[in-house]
């Protein structure tokens, strides 16, 4: 048994090897028609040293980018060939693929970026923190009431851009000695004032309801993933009616981990065809395009998990259904949004058309919506929020003229012994 878990893992990774060059070489191909950016240009980069399939974290920040970059030229560094290949064909903002430390190195000795933004809590962001002389930000991928938002390796930047009150509010309960004062900007939901998108169907009198659930999770802390648990039951449920108009957009990691989670999501994905094809004008949606935006907006009702989906949804101002963890090792913060959420349980999940009428009708619930929707985001005037984060980043720029100014004659010393120059394919070990 050892010998035949070894032999798929040398397969696994021969697989990976394979790939890996097969994109490095699309890559170079790619590369041979865009143009180099000139040096000295680059003032904002944005670290992503993940693979594609995380690509949805960094996605929802192309629109905001593109904007900030016409003031301040963005470019986005990926590390990852599968990645890169994907940020060369559909970014706003210049990709670079910086396959090496090496090439950290030279991009930041032409470039000298005074602003890098991180989207996740990669352990490989250490490979460009080490760096000064720029302003390491986290600015998240999502805003939620996960474990996830309430890591100690906030600490690690030198500041985080975070959505609002109740992200202060998180941040000050969890975590000992952080300047929050300093250390963390409130801008709001930039995302949501960039939310369009073409609708794939025509408008009528059916209730659109957007399930966008999450992954699994790879441990019972985080398991808060619906679609096994609620999700079949759900849809099954909602399909039936003949007056609702189901959107599905599963996690892009759906099913990576569970067997069980990935036959429960292809089971939704089938009965949505199937009900299409008994009924084409229902027009139900299977997504998993690139794009999020117009399926917020266009729902009447959103059923999400714990999940920054939740977030993205209330910084809309409209109804939200939260489905309830069905293990109880899952740590759910009632003391924000969550404490006064419409919740979906396993129980009523056939019953779901009941808790989405009382989440669209009820007078209490829209008072309590609206009151976490200022908690969360404050302003959700189109433009607020983009307004603040361009001012959060120009007050990052003039703190680094300032130091700057300070630090005017002092030397750089070459950082020696450098051990960590391999690329991504290069570094994967089977575990034990």
């Amino acid at each position: 048994m050892p010998l035949l878990k070894d032999l798929r893992t040398v397969k696994r990774l021969a697989r990976g090897l394979l790939r890996s060059r097969s994109d490095r070489n699309a890559i170079a191909k790619r590369l041979r028609s865009v143009p180099r950016i000139t040096p000295g240009t680059i003032k904002v980069a944005v670290y992503f040293a993940d693979a594609a399939v995380n690509m949805y974290q960094i996605r929802q920040w192309y629109a905001p980018l593109a904007a900030l970059a016409k003031t301040w030229p963005v470019a986005i560094i990926s590390r990852s060939p599968d990645a890169a290949v994907k940020l060369l064909d559909e970014a706003p903002v210049p990709t670079l693929y910086l396959r090496q430390v090496v090439d950290l190195e030279r991009f930041l000795a032409e470039q000298g970026p005074r602003v890098v933004f991180y989207v996740n809590q990669n352990a490989r962001n250490f490979q460009m923190m080490r760096y000064g002389r720029m302003w390491h930000v986290f600015i998240n991928h999502g805003e939620s009431d996960k474990m996830y938002m309430t890591t100690n390796q906030f600490k690690a930047y030198d500041y985080s851009f975070v959505a609002g009150r109740a992200a202060l509010d998180r941040l000050r309960h969890k975590l000992w000695d952080f300047d929050l004062d300093r250390r963390a900007i409130e801008i709001g939901r930039p995302q949501a004032d960039h939310f369009a998108g073409a609708l794939p169907y025509t408008p009528d009198e059916r209730t659109v309801v957007l399930y966008a659930p999450t992954w699994e999770g790879d441990r019972a802390t985080a398991a808060y993933g619906s679609v096994k648990s609620h999700g079949v039951d759900a849809v099954t449920a909602l399909l039936a009616t003949g007056q609702h108009r189901v959107i599905y957009r599963p996690h892009p990691r759906s099913g990576v981990v569970d067997p069980e989670y990935d036959r429960a999501n292809r089971a939704i994905i089938a009965a949505i065809a199937a009900a299409n094809a008994k009924d084409p004008t229902a027009h139900h949606i299977f997504d998993n395009g690139p794009t999020l935006g117009w399926q917020l907006v266009a729902a009447d009702v959103a059923i999400t998990d714990i999940s920054a989906m939740v977030y993205d949804r209330l910084a809309t101002g409209k109804p939200i259904v939260v489905t309830h963890p069905v293990g109880d090792d899952a740590e759910i913060d009632l003391d924000g949004y969550l404490g006064d959420a419409e919740w979906l349980t396993t129980e009523n999940a056939e019953d779901v058309v009941e808790v989405i009428d009382r989440a669209i009708a009820s007078e209490e619930s829209r008072h309590r919506l609206e009151h976490w929707v200022d908690h969360h985001f404050g302003d959700t005037t189109p433009g607020a929020a983009t307004a603040r984060f361009e001012g959060a980043v120009q007050r990052l720029m003039d703190e680094w003229d300032r130091h700057a100014a300070i630090h005017a004659d002092d030397i750089d010393l070459p950082d020696e012994g450098s051990d960590d120059g391999l690329e991504d394919d290069e570094t994967i070990l089977p575990r034990g």
